[in-house]
């Protein structure tokens, strides 16, 4: 009888492996693998602590204790350092956000013979699980679920095509519109901000009910999205997000770190690394997350953005407390800041999108620039970028993990580069 293996390490997708290559979903390191399968719970093997575990697709890692847990975000920012020959000995403890944390969602809604079910997606699969909790979010988010559900039921009910072929419906049957819909849930200073895409609100009736839906349960903003953009149903008062002290005007739809605690992990090794230059060029730089907590200490910032809402957001933010930013509306992929552009500033932050940033870091490459701050969402696009900026004369001084999207395979990080020659 195959005597049975141990789990020694996660693999970038959550499936536990042993020593031998075998891969065995929901283990833990220290757990035994079978050779019928089964699993023999180790040391580090903790109880999910979410009914859906296994079944929804928006966690993987919830058997790791959080040990087990902080070591995967730690192995995933080694791995692709080592993939690059970046140096693993540079890394630092994961910071790991925690649970009921998560201030934004994408979910998905989806109905049936009028039945509707709010949540992620099964792994794996286009099947939408319904979510009757959600130990990640933020409560506030998972309290709107249970009510907009019924919302979308009444809504689904309320577009029932009021013809069966050329006759009318049967008296006493009912019939149901399908009703699919992409959910964007964002917890603000006002509140919750929800917007429905794939939705209409065509008719009195519907209106009201949606304005009802807003008004009882206090949201900050109501969107609809039916094809071509968002459409504000309601909005008391304008919404915005705090950062670093600075409300900034928050476009629906728009990028915000996944949780509070992660942003102010980043912010801090920002500040730390880059608080004391005179000038920093902010790339890709969004609403401004770390524009402000530079701008804030005197720092002169530009802060360069393609999507036109969050530059505008941004400038007009930092107009109206004055603040030292010089906000550019630029596409970084097709016009990246050139070196001699580059070469008026003390130090560089990028945090690029997942596809990482290769045009912008080449031409970082051959600039003069002594200290770049690069802030990832995917630590193998980093580590190809950051090997070009080795290969140009950079030191990897520093790399810090950040697990914002708790018990998921999601990785962030933020890293310090120097210049060889440079203090």
């Amino acid at each position: 009888m195959n005597a049975p293996e141990e789990i020694v390490r996660i693999a970038a997708k959550g499936d536990g492996v042993t020593a031998s290559g075998r891969f065995a979903w929901g283990t833990a390191p220290g757990d035994l693998l079978h050779a019928d399968g089964r699993i023999e719970p180790g040391p580090h093997h903790a109880a999910p602590v979410c009914r859906h575990f296994g079944q929804c697709g928006g966690c993987q890692l919830q058997q790791l204790d959080e040990k087990s847990l902080a070591a995967f975000v730690e192995a995933r920012v080694a791995n692709a350092s080592a993939s690059q020959e970046l140096g693993a000995e540079l890394i630092t403890e994961p910071h790991l956000s925690p649970p009921g944390s998560r201030r934004r969602a994408s979910l998905r809604a989806e109905s049936s013979q009028g039945r509707v079910v709010i949540g992620y997606r099964e792994a794996k699969s286009h099947r939408v699980v319904e979510l009757a909790e959600c130990p990640v979010l933020c409560p506030e988010l998972v309290a709107v679920l249970a009510p907009l559900r019924k919302l979308l039921i009444r809504l689904g009910q309320a577009q029932t095509p009021s013809k069966r072929g050329k006759g009318k419906p049967k008296p006493g049957r009912h019939t149901h519109a399908k009703l699919a819909a992409d959910i964007e849930l964002t917890l603000v200073d006002q509140g919750v901000d929800l917007g429905l895409k794939g939705l209409t609100a065509e008719g009195l009736t519907l209106t009201e009910a949606l304005l009802d839906f807003a008004r009882e349960h206090m949201l900050a903003r109501l969107t609809l999205d039916g094809g071509y953009g968002p459409d504000v149903l309601w909005e008391p008062e304008p919404v915005t997000v705090t950062l670093s002290g600075v409300a900034v005007a928050f476009p629906p739809g728009s990028f915000l770190q996944a949780t509070a605690d992660g942003e102010a992990a980043l912010v801090a090794a920002v500040r730390e690394w880059l608080g004391d230059c005179p000038t920093v060029a902010d790339l890709f730089s969004g609403l401004g997350t770390f524009t402000f907590a530079l701008a804030g200490s005197g720092t002169k910032v530009l802060a360069a953005e393609a999507a036109r809402d969050a530059h505008l957001a941004c400038k007009a933010a930092a107009d109206q407390r004055v603040l030292q930013v010089h906000s550019l509306h630029r596409d970084l992929f097709r016009g990246p800041l050139l070196a001699d552009e580059l070469d008026k500033f003390a130090a560089i932050l990028l945090d690029p999108p997942r596809a990482g940033a290769r045009e912008q870091v080449e031409r970082i490459a051959e600039s003069h620039v002594p200290r770049v701050v690069y802030i990832s969402c995917n630590p193998a696009s980093w580590a190809k970028d950051a090997r070009t900026l080795i290969d140009a004369g950079f030191v990897l001084r520093e790399a810090r993990p950040v697990g914002q999207f708790r018990w998921s395979t999601h990785v962030e990080l933020a890293s310090l580069f120097v210049r060889g020659d440079a203090r």
